[in-house]
């Protein structure tokens, strides 16, 4: 067994998922030796801290991936389209946030919990991190197929403000701000969206207001009036749990929470199953803590569970009308397991490889 530790470089390292990566990195076991810290011409020079050490941003250039044996990238796609492949050029294996190679055939879509093989089939050199929608239900859908052979999906996903980045974050928290004693506000057509344009104007990263609402839409347009979101939701399930005929229908929906995905689902499946099972199935799955006690009022809440790595899964119900279906409720942190924390647990995953 190799004594040496290997390099990580961290691309994207000043943004809100790479803040949270770098936190990650200090809190998991060491299995890194150097970690460089990579960003825009525009942040280098910047001092951040890992594993409690400061260390300097760099520009994102090819000879910062000299000797590097592990990038973990979090940056537009377009950035991650044009720089993962020159950074396995320099001799690194790169983990991707980005939706640029989520879909390549030649790419792996890795969850830990679900399919941790697939990070050794990357002719590429590249393994991807799935969107965080998808990422918030898979360790607990990844549970159940694994026993009763999952067919059909319909999800209605729950958004936070985080998920559209810092912007998101800082629009939400300047809209509340500018409704914050208004009793009046959102008592008639309009005025939430008058109060907000007046103040903040119609730049944002929302479609309409985002406080004291709901906004049924999060993504680009696709064609047939989906969202770029939904079919993510729909095509990454698909890759993940190799079922390529997955019936999948989505629903993405922006709601005034800062960070923390929540989803209603509703899966059917090929065998007969209880409520019971499934509850005990999730309660054994690794990285899922379950909490199901409606008489209590016991359930996930985004709120309640943010800043935490597990997936948090409630309201398992037996469907009443549907043979072989499960309804529940999941919540997991987008920001967490759903971006930073998924594309760290791949890492390690290579990590071993060049210490074994």
């Amino acid at each position: 067994m190799s004594a040496r530790k290997p390099t990580l470089a961290v691309v994207g390292a000043t943004g809100a998922v790479g803040t949270v990566m770098l936190s990650i990195l200090s809190q998991r076991e060491n299995v890194w030796g150097e970690i460089r810290l990579v960003a825009s011409a525009s942040s280098a020079g910047k001092v951040l801290t890992v594993r409690g050490e400061d260390v300097v941003v760099q520009a994102l250039a090819p000879e910062v991936f000299d000797g590097v044996d592990v990038a973990m990238f979090d940056v537009p796609d377009e950035i991650s389209a044009m720089w993962a492949p020159i950074a396995v050029s320099r001799g690194a294996v790169v983990v991707d946030n980005s939706s640029a190679f989520r879909m390549d055939p030649e790419v792996p879509l890795v969850v830990p919990e679900v399919n941790p093989a697939q990070v050794r089939n990357r002719p590429k050199g590249i393994v991807s991190n799935p969107n965080c929608t998808t990422l918030t239900m898979m360790d607990a859908l990844g549970a159940l197929h694994a026993g009763w052979g999952l067919k059909e999906l319909v999800v209605a996903s729950y958004q936070a403000a985080s998920g559209a980045g810092k912007p998101g974050i800082d629009r939400l928290y300047d809209e509340i701000a500018v409704l914050s004693g208004n009793r009046e506000a959102g008592q008639h057509a309009g005025d939430v969206r008058a109060a907000v344009s007046d103040k903040l104007g119609e730049d944002s990263p929302f479609p309409a207001p985002l406080a004291l609402n709901v906004v049924p839409w999060a993504g680009s347009l696709q064609d047939g009036g989906w969202s770029s979101e939904e079919l993510k939701v729909r095509n990454e399930s698909r890759k993940i749990l190799a079922i390529p005929d997955l019936k999948v229908s989505a629903t993405c929906v922006r709601v005034p929470v800062i960070t923390t995905h929540s989803l209603a689902v509703h899966a059917v499946f090929e065998k007969p199953l209880t409520a019971d099972a499934a509850r005990q199935a999730l309660i054994e799955a690794p990285s899922v803590v379950v909490l199901d006690d409606p008489a209590a009022g016991e359930w996930p809440t985004p709120a309640d569970v943010v800043g935490s790595d597990p997936t948090f899964v409630g309201r398992i119900r037996q469907a009443l009308d549907f043979p072989n279906t499960i309804d529940l409720f999941v919540c997991g942190d987008n920001l967490r397991k759903g971006a930073a924390l998924n594309t760290a647990q791949i890492a390690e995953l290579l990590a071993k490889e060049f210490t074994s």
